[in-house]
């Protein structure tokens, strides 16, 4: 992937172009879900939609008068800092709520690219063009945060409120919870494993808190070179590695704590596998209300997913350190 800064003019042009035509055509598929229940929030979809495409014209037109008819391959997948858009089978049959606020991280990102390009240019029709192209994709943010207005508290009626919540969660509840997830359920395996196969509290102990420790490091240093903040929004990439390692090393942590129980006490091993295993389960639990609270997935799916998975690495840990 490359770095923002590394993009050439025409690259920047390009890449404007292409995402211009994604986001058409992502906003024309929101329409034509919402048409049947939301008619009056499809018909501002479909307006957004067909000003995306007026914004691809111009862009079109200025960059063949610059550069010819060859457009270079460029897309936001090729470019670091950009969130990743759902694919569009799955945008279908979502709340109006989702699809609103899914909205609004288009533009307010959209909005920075424009600014970020714009103050990089150097040809002035091209500077002005895309100053004009951030005003108007601020404007859009206020717009989407209307759509569905009647459904929502008059408190976050506010597209100011609404985007700052949005970002909260993809600076910090994303990243936190990327983390935990990694943390609780990868390190469930080995420690387990090691608990069965030498049935000794300390060295268990060790294990667990190796494991939590490298997968903390692990993907802080993944998290923090996802992205630099630039264009998302998603704040400092040392900030975010740091709260992903902190929160995967949490997660592994929590259920290695129990194994400090000292071997010298009666049934010091069964003690402390209990309590592992109850606060595994609490912990899986928390998870997936959080992943349905935040990130928009429903409860029982959430569940399936965490606390299923994280059952079947456990039992996996178990039967090899029983092996």
């Amino acid at each position: 992937m490359k770095a923002f800064a590394d993009l050439t003019e025409r690259e920047v042009l390009a890449l404007a172009i292409a995402s211009e035509e994604e986001d058409g055509r992502i906003y024309m598929s929101f329409a034509e879900d919402l048409a049947a229940r939301y008619p009056a929030s499809a018909k501002v979809f479909q307006e957004m939609a067909e000003e995306e495409a007026g914004h691809r014209r111009r862009l079109l037109d200025l960059y063949q008068k610059r550069f010819g008819a060859n457009l270079p391959p460029i897309r936001r997948a090729n470019v670091k800092g950009f969130l990743r858009r759902r694919p569009l089978w799955l945008t279908r049959n979502l709340s109006l709520d989702t699809i609103r606020k899914e909205a609004q991280t288009m533009e307010f990102e959209s909005a920075r690219f424009y600014e970020k390009a714009r103050d990089r240019a150097t040809d002035v029709g091209l500077r002005q063009l895309l100053g004009d192209l951030a005003v108007i994709e601020k404007g859009h943010v206020t717009a989407a945060s209307r759509i569905g207005a009647s459904l929502l508290t008059p408190d976050a009626r506010s597209a100011e409120d609404a985007t700052f919540h949005r970002m909260f969660v993809l600076q910090y509840i994303q990243p936190g919870l990327a983390g935990l997830m990694d943390g609780s359920v990868s390190t469930l395996a080995p420690l387990f494993a090691a608990a069965f196969a030498t049935h000794n509290n300390w060295k268990t102990f060790l294990v667990g808190l190796a494991a939590a420790i490298g997968a903390g490091v692990s993907m802080g240093f993944a998290e923090g070179l996802s992205d630099d903040g630039s264009l998302t929004g998603r704040g400092s990439p040392l900030l975010r590695g740091g709260v992903c390692g902190l929160m995967t090393a949490l997660g592994g942590l929590g259920h290695t704590l129990p194994y400090l129980i000292p071997d010298s006490l009666p049934d010091h091993f069964r003690i402390a596998t209990g309590v592992a295993g109850v606060v595994a389960f609490f912990e899986l639990w928390a998870i997936a209300y959080v992943r349905a609270r935040y990130m928009d997935t429903p409860f029982l799916n959430a569940v399936f997913q965490i606390v299923l998975g994280g059952a079947i690495v456990l039992a996996a840990g178990i039967l090899i350190g029983g092996a």
